[in-house]
């Protein structure tokens, strides 16, 4: 079963009941209730959001992840549960103790699957995608020649209308702000999907920011970026210049858990599939396996 993804973006009271996340709205005095145990990920959006310290409980101990957010409206903080899996310990030695070489084969895989996506998008957006995909057999293992900025220049340059004049920066001129927000989607999840296969977020195989504590999320969701691409695509497509955040994007890229995706010749949700991807790299960690699993763009 898929988990939900709950967004409040108004005053609210979030208690809990019975295992259950009872939320009472402050605007329209309506109380419901959700079982906490269907929760995958919450974004908090509103200043005025009480949350006691039994939800909190509960809903890391379901290994949710919670997301909160400034008055901005942008995500800032990610909590994640901090014992997800029953054999952790062991899992932990195992990949703290996985060699260079696999390391570097498995970034080597990463990037080929990012930029075969990054290709198919181009394609279904009608633009040239052959450079890319020639780009493909050329990432060396640890992508030692970094094709993977190859890709990102050409791919930047062609994947919106030209009327956009887009540039990719973090803090950068729409639609950067839907990006940032639909990757931040993608790092929540997979971060939880880390941790329910009893991996360490902060350990990447190639991301190594002292400062950054989810260097194996931001690694594993390379090749899923292009997903949060397609529905940004999607809203470009219908709101022209007009990219501002409003309440009708948020709902779409809120959507990129469900998408449909096609990862080892199956159809998933996309929050199944981030999970058949990690616990792939728990096997390739513990020697169990040499590829990783990663969904297909179509």
């Amino acid at each position: 079963m898929i988990k939900r993804t709950l967004y409040f973006g108004n005053p609210a009271y979030l208690k809990t009941a019975n295992e259950q996340l009872v939320i009472e709205m402050h605007d329209t005095g309506e109380t419901k209730s959700i079982p906490i145990e269907d929760i995958g990920i919450m974004i908090l959006d509103h200043q005025q959001i009480t949350i006691t310290q039994a939800v909190l409980a509960k809903l890391l101990a379901n290994n949710t992840a919670l997301i909160t957010c400034d008055n901005t409206h942008h995500p800032v903080g990610l909590q994640l549960c901090l014992d997800g899996h029953t054999l952790q310990s062991q899992k932990f030695k195992a990949q703290i103790g996985a060699s260079a070489p696999l390391k570097k084969q498995l970034w080597q895989q990463t990037i080929i699957s990012k930029i075969e996506n990054q290709a198919s998008l181009l394609k279904s957006e009608r633009a040239e995608n052959k450079y890319l995909l020639n780009l493909t057999s050329s990432v060396k293992s640890g992508d030692s020649s970094n094709t993977e900025a190859k890709a990102a220049l050409y791919y930047w340059k062609h994947i919106f209308p030209d009327f956009l004049e887009f540039k990719r920066e973090r803090f950068g001129l729409p639609p950067n702000n839907l990006l940032n927000y639909g990757y931040a989607i993608l790092r929540a999840l997979v971060a939880r999907s880390l941790v329910a296969s009893g991996l360490l977020p902060t350990l990447g195989i190639f991301h190594r920011n002292q400062y950054n504590a989810y260097c194996l999320a931001d690694d594993v969701m390379e090749p899923y970026r292009p997903f949060a691409d397609k529905v940004v695509c999607n809203i470009v497509r219908m709101n022209g210049n007009f990219l501002e955040m409003t309440p009708s994007m948020k709902k779409e890229l809120l959507s990129i858990p469900a998408m449909d995706v096609m990862i080892d010749g199956q159809k998933s949700p996309l929050m199944n599939a981030v999970q058949r991807t990690t616990a792939s790299l728990s096997k390739c960690f513990e020697g169990d396996s040499r590829k990783l699993l990663y969904p297909v763009l179509t």
